[in-house]
């Protein structure tokens, strides 16, 4: 009888210190550390010295992959008076510009009503969206040369707009930038594209030329905030670090104007047929990546650099894939399948597939942007995104909102905290985020803000801030995208 009541005792014992364990390790599972650092200041603008472009004498690109540093645009413009607070505070401004021009350009493709500034009449490329140079700008930018011998300019990376251009002399209208504007003239492999041929009618209205009785084939792209550039349209050179890529399709903007500034153009990385990519799938297969670091930093020994990489080496195999959609009436920007969010190690309930669905007329669906910074969810997805975080984030001191977000906390005089996990569930795969990718500083006082934000219309888009320290891969051959984290 005693032997018998021992055996009970020991065995109470230990399933207690077992489901404790199991219990333990499941919460942790559901949690993770969050280092608190405040805002720091804007990175100085520094290219590496091997990173020289490719020369005159430099054949014309035969390998197989291309790779080339990037830095944030705040690097560029001339803010050396901003505080960390007051770039910040631009950064949201100008996402909040290109979040509205994308969603209009969405809406005006399914022929939906948007309010939306009316274009200028004049032929543009497909997915003319907001430019990464004006206020509503993408993020990110690079180092290449443009003609023969090279022209070096910065150039803004932008992986929702299809087209290729740069600032060109003579000027009718030019807006500022770093470096001197690009002269054909002085170019020995500049050659335009004449009105009528096979490329120039790839343009979305190519009559543009015939009306104006041109010979040259004429470009325009309007954008959503009313800038535009205008010009020939053109081939050209264009030199990258080690490498140079010939006959790319490109705008050669006389007229630029608007909210434009810094550098000298955008290289249009979208899903269409005139984008970079594209442009160059039988050199590079239709596949890039690129691996974002935060704004701050331009690489150093502890830090790397943000890269960009075009050819079979941008596609980690180890990625988590997950198939790219197509839209039926809209093909510059890269559709994926969400099917769900966990926070918390438990999906949440009122975020289901049927909410980021893109249905036969191209409506809703999700994109995922380099140029937007901040992740926008449909405004019942985010309610319920939120509202899950917040619940398990109740041991956190919380403070007032602040611009764009809703849901912010106090973390002053805290070295670590824990929070809630926050997984996205895609067809294919999930891809969890790192705290850092979804509570952010918005100042230098502590306090922190849950990066989402919610949106009336039916378009989603995953942003530049929740990609930061994964190795995004574009295979548009593929058709597929691919997430791999601390792969910088």
């Amino acid at each position: 009888m005693e032997r018998k009541v021992l055996n009970t005792l020991i065995f109470s014992v230990l399933f207690f210190f077992t489901t404790s364990s199991a219990s333990s390790s499941s919460s942790s599972s559901h949690y993770q550390t969050l280092v608190v650092n405040t805002l720091p200041s804007a990175a100085t603008l520094s290219w590496p010295d091997s990173e020289s472009l490719a020369g005159e004498s430099q054949p014309e690109s035969t390998t197989s992959s291309l790779s080339v540093h990037l830095s944030h645009v705040d690097a560029l413009f001339s803010f050396s008076d901003a505080s960390p607070t007051d770039l910040f505070n631009l950064r949201l401004q100008r996402d909040s510009l290109r979040v509205e021009s994308i969603s209009s350009l969405a809406a005006v493709s399914t022929g939906r009503n948007a309010t939306r500034r009316t274009p200028r009449s004049a032929g543009g490329f497909s997915g003319a969206v907001i430019s990464g140079l004006s206020q509503g700008s993408g993020e990110y930018f690079m180092r290449l040369g443009v003609g023969t011998p090279a022209t070096n300019v910065y150039m803004v990376l932008d992986t929702g707009s299809d087209v290729v251009w740069l600032q060109c002399s003579p000027c009718k209208a030019c807006y500022n930038q770093s470096d001197p504007i690009f002269d054909p003239k002085r170019s020995k492999t500049y050659a335009t594209v004449p009105c009528g041929s096979r490329l120039c009618r790839r343009l979305d209205d190519s009559s543009e030329c015939v009306t104006r009785r041109s010979k040259t084939c004429l470009y325009q792209v309007s954008y959503g905030d009313g800038s535009f550039t205008e010009g020939d349209f053109a081939t050209e050179t264009l030199a990258f670090h080690g490498a140079r890529v010939d006959h790319v399709p490109l705008g050669c903007g006389h007229d630029n104007e608007g909210l434009f500034v810094g550098a000298a153009g955008l290289l249009g990385l979208g899903r269409g047929g005139l984008s970079f990519p594209s442009q160059t799938k039988s050199r590079y297969n239709g596949k890039f990546s690129y691996c974002l670091v935060d704004r701050t930093s331009s690489g150093s020994s502890s830090k790397p650099p943000s890269t960009i990489v075009f050819g079979d080496d941008a596609v980690p195999k180890t990625s988590v894939f997950t198939p790219l959609l197509t839209n039926p009436k809209l093909d510059t920007f890269y559709y994926l399948q969400l099917l769900g969010i966990s926070v918390g190690g438990s999906r949440v309930r009122g975020v289901s597939e049927s909410q980021f669905k893109l249905d036969a007329t191209g409506s809703g669906g999700v994109i995922i942007d380099s140029g937007t910074s901040v992740t926008r969810l449909t405004q019942p997805a985010y309610v319920a995104l939120r509202d899950a975080f917040r619940l398990g984030a109740t041991s956190l001191k919380r403070a007032p909102p602040y611009s764009l977000f809703d849901t912010c906390f106090d973390l002053s005089g805290m070295k670590t905290v824990k929070v809630p996990t926050v997984v996205f569930h895609f067809g294919g795969g999930e891809v969890s985020l790192p705290a850092s990718n979804y509570l952010i500083p918005v100042n230098t006082q502590g306090r922190f803000c849950f990066a989402f934000a919610g949106t009336m219309g039916s378009l989603s888009i995953i942003g530049n801030i929740q990609q930061q320290g994964f190795r995004v891969a574009y295979d548009l051959v593929g058709s597929r995208i691919g997430f791999l984290s601390r792969a910088c």
